[in-house]
Parts: structure tokens; C-alpha cells; sequence
């Protein structure tokens, strides 16, 4: 994760660099990291990259393992995939030990270095510490300006270097003191996976933002940000990692202390929406059924008449079923993907960058032709594709393109671990449903109501007096301070409503 220098960045979107795949993905919302770790298993770094592989669309711009053989520690990082740097022999017969943690990244713009890559490790007086972090610590520029202004040396522009350092200078007699003192000091999210000498440490924050699962190997014990990484090595989920839980795994077994008053859990709603994969379970459903019912729930919310549902592939197709199950409209492949974009294709210049959507994704022409279609993405950020992607329709000959988001406008920032423009970069911010239609070129246009995203979840809507997740890029409600940012806002400007 990044300072939050970093995170109030221009919005422009592009990660690691000038290649094409970064111009395509500018217009949606990413996730910035996946965790994984390993206890107790022969060839633990070997199952922490066959983790990392299913986290990859968590974070693919670089990847990392620390692994600790009982006597030494031992780490690879590296930018790009998984696939090609953890698929080595030299490299994994380097990682050697029975326990291990791993780490994929998203980096945002101006933050792209091995430097930053993770688990970030470190010498301290107890030993060694290596960390891996989702989340974002919403006052890590303060905290850091401070332990700056005490002597401390950062080798990073990470928020997750903060960690290391308030452990490093804690007063606590024990690694495990330290590390609790360390986190109280943190507001935001964050979602560890931390690697000692003795073993593993995991722990969410008090309101669970980032998700953080438990899963049993024979007697190993895993630690994944999404159950899909349970299921690729073969291991049993348990349970999440509660809100504001701390599990230690060493030697003696393992044991669960809640180091933070208890607070009402408010874990990402967009995770429903879009960062997880389909085939994981979060807050014990079924990504892919809540996203089935949010479809349903927009069939019903803005229906409309129409020849075939058509989603944007691949995150808007689990509810295009939805909607086209509950409207009775066929379900068809109208837009083909190519799943073999490099992230480096080309550096595309201004004569070829209209042609980028074309090359992730193209209309079914001879299904469409004359058809009226009702489009399903899972949300707008820019709106800069859904441009492209509606001239494209209307390109190959459909006669009608209604837009529907499986999601509310987003009008706000996250500063919770997701890479997001700054909030004058989001078109719903910024215009009403009718300018952004005429922006977008839709026939029509409608966005799944807040209450309609909250009875996907199984609840009868958005209790306003008691949500129960964060939903502050729809909302505006951020459930925590956000002390670095409101020291960059002008007063006033940044809508708290912790209250919420």
C-alpha cells in the first residue's frame, strides 16, 4: 500500500508504466493486494504461490515470498505476475522452510519499484519480521512524519513500512506487545499476514474493512484474502478472521486474542460487487449468487424492453444472468473478450489508443445487428469506457444500447485500499443521470439503488442509522477518520460521517 502522498495522486490512472492493458483498466476500480500464508506445510512457499496465482487479480503488478526454515529467512520479490517468477526452480528451491507469507501488489501511479514490493521484511531487536498488508492505513503520513521526526530511516514510500517502524520503536517487552501497541496506533484497514521466528501472525482491523480467511491443510494452517486461494492447494476453509481479531500460529498451536474494543463491523461492499472472484465466498455468501441477485435486483429496479441482455465480460456477467433470468430476456455473449493482453503490449500513441477497447474487448457483430440490448457492467468510474464500449455496440449495427450498473453511482474515494481517481475524476460526482447518459451514449441509463445493492446482500436495504458494511464510494459515509486527508482538504470539503 501507498503514503498517502502517494494515494492523493492526479487520477490518471495508469499503473506500472505506459503499456497498453493500464489504459484499458483506467475505468474500473482496483483492489490493491492479496495476502496469503502458510504454517506448519513441507514446501510452504511452493503453496504460497499456487495462492498468489488464484489472488492474482488482486494485485498484478508484483509479487513476493518470505519463507523462514527454522534458522534463516529467505525471499524472492519481483515485478509482474506470479506466473513467471514463482513458477522457477531456482527461485522456489531458494524458499525453503515449513512456514511462509506471500503477497501480490497493485501499485498506484509514482509508486511502481521493488522497493515497495512485499512482504516487506526487517531485522528487529526479537528478530526477524516480514509483513504482508491489503488495506491502506489512512493515517500513515502522519505516523510516518512523526517517526521521521524521531530518527527513522524509510527504505519505502509504503504505508506498510509504518508497521515495521512503530513495532522497531514500541516500548512493549515481547514481539507480540509491540506488534499489538504498533496497531493501535493505525486508523484505516488493514488485513496482515506477518511471518517471526516463532510463526504467523493475522489480524483485520476493528471493522473488518479488507477480508482475511482461515483454511486447514492436514495440520497446516493457512491464511488467505479469499477462499478461492483455499480451494486452489487443496485446503478446508474454517472461517474469516473476525473484525479486530489477532491470531498467533507457532509451535503450541494456535490461539485468538482481540487486542481492540469490539466496534460494529463494516466490511467493503464492493468486494460483492467486484474484487472478489465470482468462485469465493465473503462474509459467509456466494460472490457469485450475491451478484446473480444484485442483476435480478436491477431487472426489477429499471427494466426495460429489449432483445437480448449483453454483459461487459467478464466482471459484468454473473449479473447480466441475474437480470436476464429475472426479466425473461435471453442471456447472449454480445462482446467477446480476449484474455491475452499483455500489460506491456505496446506504447500506444494517440494514433492507435482509440483502438484499445477493440483489442480486450469485441462486439459479437453478427448477433447483435439490429438488436436492442440491455448492457450490464458492474460500475462506472470515469465513464471513458462505457463510451467506447457503447460506440462499439452501435458500431457493429445494434439498434438500441440501454446501460445498467449492477452497482450505485460511485461518487466518492476510497482511502481504504482501493485504487480510486480523486472524487473530480468520477463522473457520478460530477454530473447528473441524464448528463451521463448523453456523455456515455446510452439509450438509457440506470445504476442498482444503495437499498437495492443491500437486499442482494439478504437484508431489507440500507439501514442509514447502522449499515453494515462500508459503502462510502456510494455514500459519501466513511466509518473512520481519515486524519491524512482531511489535512489536505480544504475545510470542510471532505464529507465525514463517521457517525454512519
Amino acid at each position: 500500500m501507498d503514503t498517502a502522498r502517494d494515494i492523493a495522486r492526479s487520477g490518471d490512472g495508469q499503473v506500472g508504466g505506459p503499456g497498453l492493458l493500464p489504459l484499458l483498466d483506467a475505468d474500473h476500480f482496483h483492489e490493491e493486494c492479496g495476502v496469503f500464508g502458510v504454517f506448519g506445510l513441507d514446501q510452504a512457499a511452493a503453496a504460497v504461490a499456487l495462492g498468489l496465482h488464484a489472488l492474482q487479480h488482486r494485485g498484478q503488478e508484483a509479487a513476493g515470498i518470505v519463507s523462514f526454515d527454522g534458522e534463516e529467512f529467505h525471499a524472492h520479490r519481483a515485478m509482474g505476475h506470479v506466473a513467471g517468477n514463482f513458477d522457477r526452480p531456482d527461485v522456489m528451491e531458494g524458499l525453503r522452510g515449513r512456514v511462509a507469507i506471500g503477497h501480490n501488489r497493485y501499485a498506484t501511479t509514482g509508486a511502481s519499484a521493488m522497493r515497495n514490493v512485499q512482504p516487506l521484511f526487517a531485522e528487529l531487536a526479537e528478530g526477524g519480521f516480514a509483513v504482508s498488508h491489503n488495506g491502506n492505513l489512512s493515517n500513515a503520513m502522519a505516523l510516518r512524519d512523526r517517526l521521521i521526526r524521531r530518527g527513522a530511516i524509510f527504505q519505502s514510500t509504503s504505508d506498510t513500512e509504518v508497521i515495521i517502524h512503530l513495532i522497531a520503536t514500541s516500548s512493549q517487552p515481547t514481539l507480540l506487545d509491540r506488534f499489538i501497541d504498533a496497531l493501535k496506533a493505525l486508523e484505516g484497514a488493514w488485513s496482515l499476514v506477518c511471518l517471526t521466528r516463532e510463526g504467523l501472525l493475522a489480524t483485520r482491523d476493528p471493522l473488518g474493512f479488507r477480508p482475511l480467511v482461515i483454511g486447514m491443510l492436514g495440520d497446516a494452517v493457512i491464511f488467505a484474502s479469499e477462499t478461492v486461494a483455499l480451494d486452489v492447494v487443496g485446503a478446508t476453509y474454517l472461517r474469516d478472521v473476525a473484525p479486530g481479531e489477532l491470531v498467533i500460529v507457532d509451535a503450541a498451536g494456535t490461539r485468538s486474542m482481540t487486542p481492540f474494543p469490539p466496534q460494529r463491523p463494516r466490511p467493503c461492499i464492493f468486494e460483492h460487487v467486484y474484487f472478489s472472484r465470482p468462485d469465493s465466498q465473503s462474509d459467509g455468501l456466494s460472490i457469485y449468487e450475491v451478484r446473480k441477485r444484485i442483476g435480478a435486483e436491477l431487472a426489477r429496479e429499471a427494466g426495460v424492453e429489449a432483445d437480448m441482455v449483453v454483459p461487459v465480460p467478464d466482471s459484468g456477467t454473473p449479473a447480466a444472468i441475474g437480470y436476464a433470468q429475472a426479466a425473461g430476456i435471453p442471456f447472449e455473449l454480445g462482446i467477446i473478450r480476449s484474455h491475452y493482453v499483455g500489460r506491456t503490449f505496446i506504447q500506444p500513441g494517440d494514433a492507435v489508443r482509440h483502438l484499445g477497447v477493440k483489442l480486450k474487448h469485441n462486439a459479437n457483430r453478427a448477433l447483435i445487428a439490429g438488436r436492442r440490448l440491455v448492457l450490464i457492467d458492474d460500475s462506472v468510474v470515469r465513464g471513458t469506457t462505457s463510451v467506447k464500449i457503447v460506440q462499439m455496440l452501435r458500431d457493429a449495427g445494434a439498434r438500441e444500447v440501454h446501460l445498467r450498473i449492477a452497482s450505485p453511482p460511485t461518487t466518492h474515494s476510497c482511502f481504504y485500499g482501493v485504487d480510486t481517481p480523486v472524487r473530480s475524476k468520477l463522473l457520478a460526482a460530477q454530473m447528473d443521470l441524464e448528463a451521463m447518459r448523453r456523455f456515455i451514449g446510452a439509450d438509457s441509463l440506470a445504476f442498482l439503488s444503495i437499498d437495492g445493492l443491500y437486499r442482494a446482500l439478504g437484508e431489507p436495504g440500507r439501514d442509514h442509522a447502522a449499515p453494515s458494511h462500508c459503502d462510502a464510494c456510494f455514500t459519501g459515509a466513511y466509518p473512520t477518520r481519515l486524519t491524512d486527508q482531511e489535512a489536505q482538504e480544504p475545510a470542510g470539503q471532505l464529507a465525514l460521517l463517521a457517525a454512519q
